[in-house]
């Protein structure tokens, strides 16, 4: 297929559709509304679901419902919406359906601002709601990762019934790129809906789907149940990219936007003679720490990178486990960190080093 001028968020919206999505719900917040205002055009014209929520609470629990009936489901929303979701995604995570969520991150904390920012990594990675659990968490870094990635979320939460969350900037979401769409896959029929799901109950027993053990014992074999599903998830479900890593003896960690400042960064420091290399994490969740532990070996150290007052950067430091000097860069409020201002902190770390 031709490549196409696309923005982000209609790119993101576009791909969902693609990839099969049947049911929306939604509250527009920017800087992701184009997400919603795409879905809201496109999804009635293919004959399925969109509907805008009263609220974030409101398009979190009608998401939960409908996955329950084995829909594929999506909701969108930027960080102060995400955070009114924190109950809803613990009773789908805890309740074993697949659902993707999309966040355009915004600036925060507060209402903050709809710049782009990269303050919401704690929130997706280290659980997004109460209770022991993680979504898978992709960070894209251009429009066409996004698609692709959207595309994978709905086919690994289904694969293993959970929560796939894909998380951008807000710049990345305005953006436009030139990018190829995925071929329209068909919407599954409702008697191929899988056999867990509420589908009614004529001439059998009825599925039961619920996030609620009351008894102690219960609660622990099903969160013992869950942790071995995470577990199979870390192994095999890690992705990143690598730039300029082979013979590189500093390394810039960065994700989404800021990774992709970072390779000219890279670009740049090696024209100076720095020997730079980029390692950018697209699965948050889970993390590549068993690639960083090695390269710690092999670098003299990292510097992380991001739009935020420093959080992956507590993993990039778990995965070092103290080998090289793990050292951090960031803007806050809507910023996005440039080369020139990575470059000195480059040249600061190879002096330290």
């Amino acid at each position: 297929m031709a490549k196409e001028l696309l923005e982000g968020n209609a790119a993101i919206a576009e791909a969902a559709i693609r990839a099969g999505l049947e049911a929306y719900f939604g509250y527009p917040i920017t800087p992701q509304t184009e997400v919603l205002e795409h879905l809201a055009r496109r999804l009635p014209e293919e004959g399925r679901v969109f509907l805008q929520a009263e609220s974030e609470v409101a398009s979190i629990n009608m998401v939960y419902g409908a996955a329950c009936a084995g829909a594929r489901v999506m909701t969108s929303s930027s960080s102060p919406g995400i955070s009114l979701m924190q109950e809803g995604l613990s009773y789908i995570a805890c309740s074993e359906v697949p659902a993707v969520v999309i966040n355009i991150m915004r600036g925060g904390p507060g209402l903050g601002n709809v710049a782009p920012s990269q303050g919401d990594y704690f929130q997706a990675v280290k659980m997004a709601g109460h209770g022991d659990f993680h979504p898978i968490v992709l960070a894209p870094g251009n429009i066409q990762e996004a698609i692709d990635l959207v595309v994978l979320a709905f086919d690994l939460a289904e694969k293993y019934r959970t929560i796939a969350m894909v998380v951008a900037d807000g710049s990345l979401g305005q953006m436009m790129e030139p990018a190829e769409l995925p071929p329209m896959r068909p919407v599954r029929p409702p008697a191929e809906r899988p056999p867990w799901a509420l589908t009614g109950a004529r001439g059998r027993q009825p599925n039961i789907i619920t996030s609620l053990y009351l008894e102690p014992e219960v609660l622990e074999e099903v969160n013992l149940r869950l942790q071995a599903k995470l577990q199979e998830i870390a192994a095999n479900e890690v992705r990143w990219k690598e730039y300029s890593s082979e013979d590189a003896d500093l390394l810039l960690v960065a994700f989404g936007t800021v990774g992709r400042v970072c390779q000219t960064a890279v670009r740049e420091a090696r024209r100076q003679g720095l020997k730079v290399g980029l390692l950018r994490p697209i699965t948050l969740w889970p993390f590549p720490s068993a690639r960083l532990a090695e390269l710690a070996g092999q670098v003299r150290g990292m510097l992380v990178v991001e739009m935020n007052a420093g959080q992956m950067v507590e993993d990039v430091r778990l995965a070092v486990e103290g080998r090289c000097p793990v050292r951090f860069y960031g803007r806050l409020g809507g910023i996005i960190p440039l080369p020139d201002e990575i470059l000195p902190e480059l040249e600061r770390l190879d002096k330290e080093c």
